[in-house]
């Protein structure tokens, strides 16, 4: 009996391995089992928090918003933030700014 994982596409028991992938002949999806491990990826804040969405942060700078002379100070609150991948980890909205993205490295945990 094989301990491969099912597929991640279709939920297909039928998986082989062909080299370093994984295929599932149902759907034809190709897929590399160390990338499993890499997608779970964790985000901690300023000071080695871990964050999750929905959490509620405090800036710990102030920040200048490009492109604007607006000025996100240091203490603002960011009440249900979302987790994202890219340059700016947090996709948030704050009040009397609105919507915006941010760093983790210029966050703490409230």
């Amino acid at each position: 009996m094989s301990t491969l994982p099912p597929c991640p596409k279709c939920a297909s028991a039928f998986v082989y391995e062909d080299g370093a992938l994984l295929i599932c002949p149902e759907c034809a999806h190709e897929w590399s089992p160390a990338a499993d491990a890499e997608s779970a990826k964790v985000w901690r804040d300023a000071n080695g928090n871990t964050l999750q969405d929905g959490d509620t942060v405090t800036v710990i700078k102030d920040l200048k918003i490009k492109g604007s002379s607006s000025v996100v100070k240091v203490g603002t609150r960011v009440k249900n933030i979302r987790l994202v991948e890219g340059d700016h980890d947090i996709d948030c909205k704050i009040d009397g700014i609105g919507q915006m993205g941010l760093k983790t490295e210029f966050v703490k945990k409230a």
